[in-house]
């Protein structure tokens, strides 16, 4: 058993396990959209309830995920998590209908909503000094990682058509992961909780929902459904559910009351500014992979193993970079991020002009180059963002730090889904632009982005806040910043 407190290397393996998981899940399905819709019949409207049924609830309930692991404990909720992950995913596997596939991918996205901020909390609260900044960097390539390697496995499973099963292991293949990780968390991950965890705020949590649910549907269904009426009046509704939601927070706060998203919180310069570099990075990632995997497999018409294997010099580079990156940001501090949101925007250019001069005869040697300059790219972005943003946060209050974190990654992956994919999608598809141009608008607009992130990541504290007062704080036995460990029958 893990000694109480001390996050051992088995242990870091199994949380990042989890966070693997659930963000290879969220891709995983871009390269199986065209085989599902031809096996379950399934309208246009529906794949894209595939992807953000996943990702509205698991952004819905991140934040509520980190308050309850401090509640009741990270490795329980962690494991509570990883469970109904591995349960939805076997219902996921063997959905008989579209609706029911985006039910079950719905309860999915909730599962890893509890399981996920788990990772970040014990990161926080059982590691400290170089070995938390090298746990961070580690998360960080992880969750880049599994995004690529989530559609390069994908594609692989789907074109082994294993039984004759098409689509579906891409789901049942968590089945056994689930179950491993399950039984390593309980050996390896110490139990930590806060000495006096803030209670559930239900009326920050609802406005919360309203306002995340107002913006993502509408974005995500509005254009396949013709714009309804109902969907311009969520968009309406964004704004006074946003306000309101502030409002709530602030006053909880002024009350000593427990906030969901503490505004304190945001107040430190590294949450606040490093977030405002998250919303646009990861809204550009998340459409990209959607984007790339529509356009490789219908426009230049590769397989699903091949659109996989166009994204593998991409999952190198980025691996390589955020392993860099502990030491690179030790030395250089935010210009690592400033010369990541750089290449990060050449190597999309570079794609875009690849595509243009060789479409529709591109393949993934010619498209390497420019993959791999975005990895380099995105990995020096990924994994300090996570030390900047972080860096601050005392311990006693990880577990809403890291909700807080992982809610902005995931509604910023779900809204570039659900803008830049519906751009694409109605570009492509009125006849004013092929996919080849669609694809190449899409990639100009998100190396815009990168040059914002470039350009944002200048204003960041010159080195990421060093932990040795979250430390001496968070070893100070007071009601505000103690840590409690639970024994290990807890």
């Amino acid at each position: 058993m893990t000694p109480r407190g001390n996050l051992s290397r088995p242990g870091l393996a199994t949380v990042l396990l989890g966070a693997f998981l659930s963000i290879a899940d969220f891709f995983i399905v871009n390269v199986a959209l065209p085989t599902i819709h031809a096996d379950l019949h399934a309208s246009p409207a529906t794949l894209e309830l595939v992807v953000a049924g996943y990702g509205v609830p698991y952004a819905l309930l991140l934040v509520l995920g980190g308050r309850l692991g401090d509640l009741f404990g990270r490795r329980r909720l962690f494991m509570l998590g990883m469970a109904s992950f591995t349960l939805f995913s076997f219902l996921c596997g063997v959905a008989p209908t579209a609706v029911a596939l985006v039910a079950f991918r719905a309860a999915q996205g909730a599962s890893a909503a509890f399981m996920v901020p788990q990772v970040l909390a014990t990161i926080q609260a059982a590691t400290s000094g170089e070995q938390r900044a090298r746990a961070l960097g580690v998360y960080g390539a992880t969750a880049g990682v599994g995004a690529v390697v989530g559609q390069l496995a994908g594609g692989g499973l789907i074109a082994a058509n294993i039984a004759g099963a098409d689509w579906r292991p891409i789901f049942l293949v968590n089945v056994p992961l689930g179950l491993a990780g399950l039984l390593l968390a309980w050996r390896n991950v110490p139990a930590t909780r806060s000495l006096e965890p803030p209670r559930v705020d239900p009326a920050g949590t609802a406005l919360l929902a309203t306002a995340v649910l107002a913006l993502l549907i509408p974005l995500t269904e509005g254009r396949a459904l013709g714009w309804p009426l109902w969907s311009w009046l969520l968009l309406a509704l964004f704004a006074p559910a946003l306000a309101g939601f502030v409002f709530v927070e602030r006053r909880l706060e002024r009350t000593d009351g427990h906030p969901i998203v503490p505004p304190s919180l945001l107040r430190l310069p590294g949450m606040r500014r490093g977030l405002v570099i998250a919303v646009p990075f990861f809204g550009g990632f998340g459409a990209f992979m959607f984007v790339s995997a529509i356009s490789f497999q219908q426009g230049a018409h590769f397989s699903a193993l091949r659109g996989g294997f166009a994204l593998a010099p991409l999952a190198a580079t980025f691996l390589i970079a955020s392993l860099l990156t502990a030491r690179l940001t030790a030395r250089y501090g935010r210009n690592v991020l400033v010369a990541g949101g750089v290449l990060h925007g050449v190597g999309l250019l570079s794609l875009a002009g690849t595509i243009l001069a060789a479409w529709p005869h591109v393949d993934p040697v010619n498209l390497a180059p420019a993959m791999a300059i975005a990895g380099i790219g995105q990995g020096l972005v990924v994994s300090p963002l996570f030390g900047f943003v972080l860096g601050g946060v005392p311990a006693a209050r990880a577990g809403v730090g890291s909700g807080i974190v992982s809610t902005t990654m995931q509604v910023s992956l779900a809204l570039g889904v659900a803008s830049l994919g519906s751009l694409f999608l109605s570009l492509s598809s009125t006849g004013s632009l092929g996919v080849r141009d669609a694809f190449v608008v899409v990639l100009a607009v998100q190396a815009a982005a990168a040059v914002l992130v470039a350009v944002a990541a200048r204003t960041l504290p010159m080195t990421a806040p060093a932990s040795r007062e979250q430390e001496r704080v968070a070893a100070t036995p007071t009601a505000d910043s103690a840590l409690a460990i639970e024994n290990a029958a807890a």
